[in-house]
């Protein structure tokens, strides 16, 4: 009898425990610390962003002064200070040697791409020259290529025309293009300074896809007036103006001997392309044809004086060191609105290019890259850009592929790519006057392969109908209408699918998976078992507010009604079902309207003779628990539930 009361007792003390335990755990739950306030966030994120992360051992900002507290902040400005005292010369050889494989390739890129931007041929040197070099001081990736990228350059010709027509005044073309390159720059950097990372997050991958696909289209088919030396063409970038500017073209005159020319120099690319993915040790192949392309080009065209009959040149290209551009900048006067939007969208799409390049060759190298550093990396450079004569600048795929094929190590690769460009500038630009522009064609044309992805957009569809939807919503619009148009049916569409998710967002049934103590979804896991009179429900939202409150309990009472389902057994289910346990283990705030619902929804219950732990002020702390084991080994114990 003594024994039987002890371990009645020892039982007993044993709940009491766990009783006190579970008070306690549901203590902190029920009194969490305030968030910190919004100024003390503002400071933290610049703080995060300048000064790079130091271990418990160091000293904390307060005690870094004077010197330390100056080297601190270099370092977070300019992370080359933090690796360049480990560089080596087999690092330098190496960077060296990517470097020059790397300018051999952005030069004639460079050039054509200024040509789609509709810029003289110098600009896009010049922006092969000063960005690469401060973000080699700035930037944090070790791969990443910098300078002009088609699709930034497509749609600086398809924004600002409608603005100064690039013919009749090209000058005050060029000085809208440095007005939004600086406004680009600016929203970059306080993106990344303010870690404000999330607003260029709308443009998701799937978005970014179907973006990337439908603008290698559209400038394919633009590079037709370039490859078949057409005289008249449309301005419009969406694809019915540019298929019906090709057709009446037919009856127009065109050059022949352009377009066999640009023709056999893209089909040499391109076998050069295919035989250096076939061999890793053709790396410089594909590169160095690019080069070879303008060389055999210009030479023929010099030798046979092939521009009197019908060839297009490209004739002078402007040389030397970057001019000044600061006082061409527009920052008054009534197009100023018109070049911050321009800059507002060149600046996020050129971050999302550039930071899922750095981040896809970093994750292959194995280190971080932060994401907030690089958008301030690339504001400086592109605001330092605007002010040397420059145009929007980002990291390229085809360029930093060769870049890291080409062994690169450092940053020390866009330092020598961009010294070489700029010899090339000093010394080589007069002998580019015979260049054919049907060579700078073929260039683009070449890469424009590598923008369109069918095997991940077929992923995405696979994935996530809804997120394809973003990818096709995007790829249309930039098709058939205007690539902002594209964007913003992208963005729409995705900001479309996280209301919806916000509004309906999903319940689910739970069951334990025998012989464990989780509980997951009898939908995904059939072996789930339920425990009998209890009900669990899942909702998957982080917020229960105005917006769906009213939308989760009518889809908990559906679950506990069983409304819609005509079998038997269900109508059965329904008069066994004694609890309901809500799985809110993914809810991080509730407002007024969350609070009604749960009220209604327990008034409701309570009618039915179905007892809920759904929230505080109404039940008690006591019916809150940590773990979805925990509540239902409560209502177990306490014979809330009659087997």
């Amino acid at each position: 009898m003594c024994s039987m009361d002890k371990d009645a007792c020892d039982f007993q003390e044993q709940l009491d425990i766990e009783n006190n335990s579970r008070a306690v755990r549901t203590h902190w739950v029920l009194n969490a610390p305030d968030p910190p306030g919004l100024g003390h966030e503002l400071v933290g994120t610049i703080k995060k962003t300048v000064f790079p992360r130091r271990n418990k051992s160091s000293s904390s900002f307060s005690q870094k002064l004077g010197s330390r507290y100056a080297v601190s902040l270099l370092q977070g400005l300019f992370p080359i200070l933090e690796w360049v005292r480990n560089y080596k010369a087999t690092k330098f050889r190496n960077d060296l040697m990517a470097g020059l494989t790397l300018a051999s390739l952005s030069i004639p890129q460079s050039i054509g791409y200024a040509n789609l931007a509709r810029l003289d041929p110098q600009y896009g040197l010049y922006t092969s020259v000063l960005p690469p070099l401060i973000y080699a001081l700035m930037g944090s990736s070790r791969e990443i290529a910098i300078g002009p990228v088609a699709v930034v350059s497509l749609l600086i010709s398809s924004m600002i025309p409608k603005l100064v027509d690039p013919v009749s005044d090209p000058i005050a073309y060029r000085d809208l293009v440095f007005t939004s390159t600086f406004f680009a720059g600016v929203f970059q950097a306080v993106f990344g300074l303010f870690r404000l990372g999330f607003l260029v997050d709308f443009l998701s991958h799937a978005a970014s896809v179907g973006f990337m696909g439908g603008a290698a289209i559209v400038i394919g088919l633009q590079q037709l007036k370039g490859l078949l030396g057409i005289n008249h063409f449309t301005d419009k970038t969406d694809v019915i103006s540019v298929a019906e500017a090709v057709w009446r073209s037919i009856h127009h005159p065109w050059s022949p001997l352009n377009a066999a020319l640009g023709c056999s120099f893209l089909i040499f690319i391109l076998m050069a392309r295919f035989l250096g993915k076939r061999n890793k040790k053709l790396f410089w192949l594909p590169s160095i044809s690019l080069l070879l392309s303008v060389i055999l080009s210009t030479l023929i065209v010099f030798l046979t004086r092939a521009d009197k009959h019908g060839i297009k040149i490209l004739k002078h290209i402007k040389g030397g060191i970057n001019p000044s551009s600061a006082k061409h900048l527009q920052l008054n006067g009534p197009n100023v609105g018109a070049a911050a939007k321009t800059g507002l969208i060149s600046a996020i799409v050129a971050l999302a290019e550039g930071i899922a390049i750095g981040r896809s060759f970093a994750s292959i190298r194995g280190y971080h890259l932060d994401g907030n550093k690089e958008m301030a990396a690339m504001g400086f450079m592109n605001i330092a850009g605007s002010l040397t004569s420059c145009y929007v600048a980002t990291g390229s795929f085809s360029r930093t592929a060769v870049n890291f094929s080409a062994g690169c190590e450092t940053g020390v690769s866009n330092i020598v790519m961009a010294a070489t460009v700029f010899l090339s500038l000093q010394l080589f630009t007069r002998l580019l006057y015979y260049t054919p522009t049907a060579i700078l064609a073929s260039i683009i044309l070449s890469a424009l392969p590598g923008l369109i992805d069918f095997n991940e957009a077929y992923n995405i569809w696979k994935i996530d109908k809804l997120d394809f939807l973003a990818c096709i919503g995007a790829f249309f619009g930039v098709l058939f209408v205007s690539v902002e148009i594209g964007l913003l049916a992208a963005v729409t569409i995705s900001i479309g699918r996280i209301l919806l998710n916000a509004i309906r967002p999903g319940t689910e049934v739970l069951g334990k998976l025998p012989g464990t103590d989780v509980f997951c979804s009898t939908n995904q896991y059939p072996m789930a078992v339920k425990t009998s009179g209890i009900l669990i429900i899942r909702i998957h939202s982080a917020f229960l507010c105005f917006v769906n409150a009213n939308s989760i309990k009518e889809r908990i009472m559906l679950w506990v009604n069983k409304e819609g389902q005509g079998e038997e057994e269900d109508k059965k289910a329904k008069s066994r079902t004694q609890v309901l346990i809500l799985d809110l283990s993914d809810l991080m705030n509730i407002d007024t309207s969350g609070i009604l619902a749960l009220e209604e929804l327990h008034n409701k219950l309570v009618s039915l003779g179905i007892q809920s732990a759904n929230f505080v002020n109404k039940i008690g702390a006591t019916s809150v628990f940590l773990t979805t084991v925990e509540a239902v080994d409560a209502c177990v114990t306490s014979k809330m539930v009659n087997p």
